[in-house]
């Protein structure tokens, strides 16, 4: 399946991105992406270093004729998103992604595709290896863990980076130059609670939300698209006043970064309203599939009978948690009054779990500024502290402030309009970059962010586009052909 990967052109390019999708990197399990990594490198006989946190810098001297130009940095990161269909069976700790060719794209079966960040990692692979490309010195820098904290930016040390310019390769629309990002904080509610015998005359139900399309919850997060604890709130917020609903569990969303999916809830309702209940959990679930019928077409909700679960979770603590839920922000909150339709600050409330005794509700708030941030932070942590919650605020990281003057965004728009005919459209976008981390320990250095065009990350639609990736790769080599001089 992959071979038919490796025939597409440009064949540098989608051969480096078969090798490195061959090799399972989950977040925070990279030892094997970065033991390859470094195999690469050494076999290349170039310097290759592993920091104290586990980046891979390899460096490559300037072609001939080069050396004059100033030194560039080229950045991508080696983790990628796990995430698969509840029908798939994958293993992402063992197994490599299964691509295919549909038509103009590159997808997986089923799974994340890893484009992102992987045809960054793949372009900078391939100008390593070449023998034929002009390139001035380069640093190649391979950060790991950068969808579930930016550990690796966060972690890079000043000093060990000599370049004057940074290429980020993570940018996913082929006609945007990024120049500005918005930084993150990780918002996590806890509590614990007491759980209960269900009493007599309780029926079990379980509830599943699934088929919605989920995305990427910083570039996504603007256009609506169903939030699968959101969606699993409103089936349950006045369970217990109609039909003496209790919750025993729920199970909702997966990873911090991508716009939940799916979730699932296992209920007991009084055995005598069983009928009112079916009657109206299904006016709901109509009224919220004419809501998204536009946007989520494969929106499916399930009303199964089950075995009557043992233990519930105790009224109070029920009644203020489907409260919190349906308070609590999700989405744009705020857009910038000073950039055109960008989102400033954002929330995504990611994961809800409720199970034995604990409550778990994993959010990310995003903004490019730090305040709005804050502001939208500290909302949460309130409206989560009055159900008795908990709350801790983690992962904090800086966005990256746009630099209008920048030489090398010169470089870039003049190249793109000459080879495009048109202007490339410079902006800052609302996912979380590693330029501002960098920029902390590396001020000085000039940095950029391009890419190609990229659909569906974080959800099991990703997919590349082939001609874009054709269009990004010859952008990319006349780049290099044009980093100015020292």
């Amino acid at each position: 399946m992959n071979s038919e990967i490796r025939q597409l052109e440009p064949k540098v390019l989608w051969n480096k991105f078969a090798d490195l999708n061959a090799v399972p990197r989950p977040s925070k399990k990279e030892e094997r992406v970065i033991a390859f990594m470094k195999d690469f490198g050494k076999n290349l006989g170039l310097e290759t270093i592993e920091d104290k946190v586990g980046n891979v810098i390899i460096k490559k001297p300037a072609t001939a004729g080069m050396e004059d130009r100033q030194m560039v940095v080229m950045q991508s990161h080696l983790d990628m998103v796990h995430q698969k269909n509840n029908a798939t069976n994958f293993d992402f700790d063992t197994q490599g992604i299964e691509m295919y060719v549909d038509g103009d794209w590159v997808k997986a079966k089923g799974t994340t595709l890893g484009a992102d960040n992987g045809l960054g990692v793949a372009t900078i692979m391939a100008i390593l290896e070449s023998s034929d490309i002009p390139h001035p010195a380069i640093e190649a820098l391979f950060t790991i863990d950068e969808e579930t904290g930016m550990t690796g930016a966060k972690g890079l040390e000043g000093g060990l980076l000599q370049g004057d310019i940074l290429l980020n390769l993570d940018t996913e629309e082929d006609d945007e130059i990024g120049v500005g990002c918005a930084g993150g904080i990780d918002v996590t509610a806890t509590r614990t609670y007491k759980e209960e015998e269900t009493p007599e005359f309780k029926t079990g139900y379980k509830i599943t939300i699934k088929g919605l399309q989920g995305g990427h919850s910083g570039m996504d997060i603007h256009k609506g698209f169903g939030n699968a604890n959101k969606l699993m709130n409103r089936l349950l917020f006045d369970g217990f006043e109609n039909f003496g609903l209790r919750i025993s569990e729920i199970d909702g969303g997966s990873l911090r970064n991508a716009i939940p999916r799916e979730s699932n809830a296992i209920v007991a309702v009084d055995t005598m309203n069983e009928a009112a209940f079916n009657t109206e959990i299904e006016e709901i679930i109509n009224d919220i599939k004419t809501e998204y019928k536009t946007l989520e077409p494969n929106l499916t909700v399930e009303i199964t009978k089950i075995e009557t679960p043992k233990m519930i979770m105790d009224l109070g603590v029920q009644e203020g948690l489907t409260r919190a839920l349906y308070a609590a922000c999700n989405g744009v909150y705020r857009m910038s009054p000073d950039i055109p339709d960008l989102v400033e600050t954002s929330n995504n409330i990611a994961r809800v779990v409720v199970k034995e005794g604990e409550i778990k509700i994993s959010c990310l708030t995003r903004s490019s500024v730090e305040t709005s941030k804050w502001d939208l932070a500290n909302m949460l942590r309130a409206t989560f502290e009055l159900t008795g919650c908990e709350v801790e605020f983690d992962g904090d990281y800086p966005g990256w402030k746009p630099n209008m003057d920048s030489k090398i965004l010169k470089v870039l728009s003049k190249l793109y309009t000459e080879m495009n005919g048109k202007e490339a459209h410079v902006a800052a976008c609302h996912a979380g970059l590693e330029c501002g981390i960098l920029g902390q320990n590396y001020p000085e250095m000039d940095m950029i962010s391009f890419g190609p065009n990229i659909k569906g990350a974080h959800s099991p639609d990703e997919r590349a586009q082939i001609s874009s990736a054709q269009k990004y790769w010859k952008f990319v080599l006349e780049i290099l052909k044009n980093i100015p001089k020292k």
